[in-house]
Parts: C-alpha cells; structure tokens; sequence
C-alpha cells in the first residue's frame, strides 16, 4: 500500500512539475518556441495527472491483450511497458474529466500534430484563451482529485508586461497574422464540430474583459489584476459600459442552420442555402453588422440569424 500511495505522488509531482515548466516556458520572453512547448509540457501534466487517479482507484493503464489464463502486457522494443497516453486516459469510461474540458485537451492535442516539428510564433496570442482554460481546468483538477494543497496558486502571479492589454489580445490576431493555412483549417474545423454552447464555455476557451483601473486609494495594496464580484454593482456597472462586438452572441455557421431549423425551415441547409443567402445579401459587409471575422473565422450575430428566418418566410413553403 506504501509503494502505491509513493508512487501515485510520484506521478502528482511530475505531473505538477511540467504544468509549472509550461507555464515558465510560455511566460518566458526569452524564448520563442512556447505554443508548441507549452502543449507538450501540459499534455504531459495532464497525462501523469490522470495516470495518478487511475492508479488511485485500482484502474489498469497499461496497454494489455487479455487470453483465457492472463493479460500479456504491451511493451517497448526496450521492454518498458506502455501506458496510456493522453487521448487514451480521456476516452476511457472512468475518466472524472468533464465534457468541456475534453474538448479543450482534444483540440490541444490535435494542435499538436498539426504543428509538430514546425515553430508558429503567431499562435501564442492567437490561441491564448484556450491555453489559459488548460492552465485553469488543470488546477481545478489537481485540487479536487489530489486535494487542495497540491493546488498552483500559491507558485504562480501576475506576469509583468510591457505592453497594455490591445484590442487584438481580445478580439484576436487579425487574418493577416502569419499563421499556415492548413492550422486556421484544423481550427476552423475542430472550431465547428462543437454546439454553441461548448463552443462559448470557458472551460474551453478561457476570455476576459479588462478594464483600466483608474483611481488607487492611498494606503492600500495596489493589485494588478482584480476580481470584480458577479452581480456587483461595480460589475453590472463595467457590463453596461463594454457594449461592444466581442460580447454579442456569436455563431458559427452550422449553428446559424440549426436555429433556422429550429424556426421550422428543415430544407435549409448550410451549403448551398446560407451560402447563397449570405451572398445576396452581401451579409459580410462589416456596414450592415452582421458578422465578423475571428482567427480567420467568420462569426455571424443574432441579428443575422434573425435576418435569415425572416427571409425563410417570406419565401413561403420553400425551406420547410
């Protein structure tokens, strides 16, 4: 039970250590190779993380093939045996990991393979939020499976910067970022196989809205970062001034369709119905306010999924 329990911190240490590594590693402003370290590093966090709780709970993650009379474990050509990786441990049935935050791994490690052995500069702010929600889900994991003294806060602060916080930080690296092609298509991809609600969950991608502080009280600690109560006067107060784009409800396409269908319009489909529609209507023009264009994405708001149902019914029984 003692070597068990040993080993099962073991696992927790080098599974805290890499999470912290990555996290030096992508705040370093040294090095240029963060996203593609940062996800190597946090992917093996994740995988010790939960090789520690399958261990804790008498679950086998080793690779085996079971005959009549044993198992005959896997083993490398050096005879190691081979344990699961990270998408193994997430698919299996007794993973304790939510929904949301699996979809946060699995584009990580999708990510992964698509930019291995090349450095992407321009993804380090590009896709920060979602970097962000891994950092965040991790911790929140580390505390609730292990205990709350293994959590990272106490290691970790704000980082310095040099630079204020853009619009670009928020809304996104513009199209002309140099970010390959074939990444903005696994984004894009991976990006429209969610339902709009993972999609918008922060488990996922993780966003923020900063505002200047401009008034410091003599006397008092003078924090960087400060968390503003939900449903704080102070909170509905920053919620009503910051009406801008980047709060509206966005939509993919998929999901523009699947509220169309919704509506009662079954026929109408995101290729070639939408595209045709968006088309006549030259909905992509940023002067009628209907969409924007993210990460190499277009986005379409409400009033365009309102726009769209109301031309559905004035062409009669044609998308029903």
């Amino acid at each position: 039970m003692r070597r068990i329990y040993s080993f099962k911190l073991e696992l927790i240490n080098k599974s805290k250590e890499a999470a912290l590594t990555a996290i030096k590693v992508f705040n370093d402003p040294l090095i240029k190779f963060k996203s593609e370290s940062f996800i190597v590093l946090m992917a093996i966090a994740w995988t010790y993380l939960l090789h520690a709780h399958y261990r804790s709970k008498g679950i086998e993650y080793r690779y085996f093939k079971q005959s009549k009379l044993r198992r005959k474990f896997d083993r490398t050509k050096h005879g190691a045996y081979k344990h699961w990786e990270l998408e193994r441990c997430l698919n299996d049935d007794n993973c304790p990991i939510d929904r949301d935050t699996k979809n946060n791994l699995r584009f990580l490690i999708g990510l992964r393979h698509e930019i291995e052995h090349q450095m992407t500069i321009s993804l380090d702010n590009y896709l920060s939020g979602r970097y962000q929600a891994c950092v965040m889900n991790y911790n929140n994991y580390l505390k609730n499976l292990f205990g709350e003294h293994h959590g990272l806060d106490n290691h970790l602060t704000y980082s310095l910067q040099f630079l204020e916080v853009t619009e670009e930080q928020v809304l996104g690296i513009k199209r002309e970022a140099n970010v390959p092609d074939r990444l903005r298509s696994y984004i894009t991809r991976f990006d429209q196989s969610l339902t709009q609600e993972e999609f918008e969950n922060s488990k996922y991608s993780f966003r923020l809205i900063f505002v200047r502080k401009l008034e410091n009280r003599r006397g008092q600690a003078d924090h960087v970062v400060e968390f503003v109560p939900p449903n704080s006067s102070l909170e509905k107060e920053i919620h009503n001034v910051y009406k801008r784009d980047i709060e509206k409800k966005k939509y993919l396409a998929k999901h523009v369709v699947a509220e169309v269908q919704k509506a009662g319009f079954k026929k109408f489909r995101t290729n070639p119905e939408h595209v045709q529609m968006w088309k006549v209507e030259d909905a992509k023009n940023p002067a009628k306010g209907y969409a924007v264009e993210l990460y190499g994405i277009w986005y379409w708001y409400e009033n365009w999924v309102k726009r769209v149902i109301e031309l559905c019914e004035q062409a009669g029984d044609k998308y029903r």
